[in-house]
């Protein structure tokens, strides 16, 4: 599923840690948001993660799961596009 996430931390090498484990997962489209396709299991374990690199009391990860008809609707202003994994690979 289309997966939005977003974070605010203030430690500098706890946000490069996250900044980091997430380009694993997905496309970092802004400064503290990635777009990920995950599914359940992937998702389970990407949270799992991020509880583990952040400080609760200080730091926050927002996540989004978006259906095929909320990202159809997404409206970028300016540069960039939703990015999406290619249907096809060239090796």
């Amino acid at each position: 599923m289309f997966t939005i996430i977003s974070y605010d931390i203030i430690d500098d090498r706890r946000r490069t840690k996250v900044m980091k484990y997430l380009k694993g997962w997905g496309t970092r489209v802004q400064y503290s948001v990635f777009e990920c396709d995950l599914d359940a299991r992937a998702f389970t374990n990407v949270l799992r993660e991020l509880r583990n690199l952040i400080d609760p009391n200080t730091d926050s990860v927002r996540c989004y799961r978006l259906d095929e008809a909320s990202v159809r609707r997404i409206q970028i202003v300016g540069i960039g596009v939703v990015s999406r994994d290619p249907t096809h690979y060239f090796v």
